[in-house]
């Protein structure tokens, strides 16, 4: 059911990318960091659509993060976002 789940989350395009305006991009799924140890990964079912560069870009989730602070959100805000959008 995980991978299932995470393939509807990637086809809804980078959410951050929807969010400031840009429209759908092409995503990948980011496991959520909040609540979890370094070397571990949330659940399947805590996961956003993000772009490449706003996931592993250097402004992105694992960058320095500056892409999420400059459109004022979080990874909580975009994981109520994408269940918002899978829900619809």
């Amino acid at each position: 059911m995980g991978k299932k789940y995470m393939g509807k989350v990637a086809e809804l395009g980078c959410s951050l990318c929807q969010v400031i305006g840009y429209g759908p991009t092409p995503a990948e799924v980011h496991h959520l960091r909040e609540g979890v140890g370094m070397a571990q990964r949330n659940s399947d079912f805590l996961t956003i659509p993000l772009c490449p560069e706003h996931h592993r870009g250097a402004s992105g989730v694992h960058g320095d993060r500056s892409a999420l602070k400059n459109a004022r959100q979080d990874e909580m805000s975009l994981l109520a976002w994408t269940i918002e959008a899978l829900n619809g």
